[in-house]
């Protein structure tokens, strides 16, 4: 188990943006990995309601469940590692392993038996360290969409927001609202006829 604070700045970008960030950091296939992630709640949506989200993600084989939970500044990440059969089990049957995942959901008047699983997002990544901070671009397909994003993971959110800013000017790329991940899915996957 291990827990961290998050602090990332976000912005959707086009596919011809994408494209751009790739040509002028030299980025080439051999840089670009691929990671699956797998996401949990309630059919009434309980952990998105707290501003919560629940995965399991699949890199290279080995599987990690993360609860982010809002924090002060950024997301508190707590991280859990399971064996590919307590993954499985997960996406099976909906069922999360015990630990301290299990017991923080609980905490937070959830019980874990109401968990469902609701699909996956595949995501190609590439990242480059960048200015004190590590600059990440995904192209990601869920459900029936397709979105370019670039995001930029940092220590110190005054010093990361800066940079950032200034890396959408260079780039001349709007501030758009970008929702994590896990709510791009969520929003789409309420779309969905089987979830009322």
């Amino acid at each position: 188990m291990s827990q961290n604070i998050e602090i990332e700045f976000k912005n959707m970008l086009t596919k011809e943006e994408y494209e751009r960030f790739l040509v002028e950091f030299r980025i080439n296939n051999k840089q670009i990995f691929s990671q699956e992630n797998h996401y949990f709640d309630t059919p009434d949506f309980a952990l998105k309601s707290l501003g919560a989200a629940l995965r399991i993600r699949n890199k290279g084989g080995a599987y990690e469940m993360t609860l982010k939970q809002p924090a002060t500044v950024g997301l508190l990440e707590t991280n859990q590692t399971l064996s590919a059969v307590e993954a499985l089990t997960a996406f099976k049957l909906g069922m999360i392993p015990a630990g301290i995942i299990q017991q923080l959901i609980e905490e937070n008047g959830i019980p874990s038996s109401k968990l469902k699983y609701f699909g996956s997002l595949i995501t190609n990544r590439a990242e480059i360290e960048y200015k004190n901070g590590l600059l990440v671009l995904d192209h990601s397909s869920y459900l029936t969409i397709e979105d370019y994003e670039l995001e930029y993971e940092v220590d110190n959110y005054q010093a990361g927001l800066k940079t950032f800013k200034e890396l959408l000017t260079k780039f001349m790329i709007p501030e758009r609202k970008t929702e994590n991940k896990i709510r791009r899915f969520y929003n789409q996957k309420y779309k969905q006829p089987d979830l009322k």
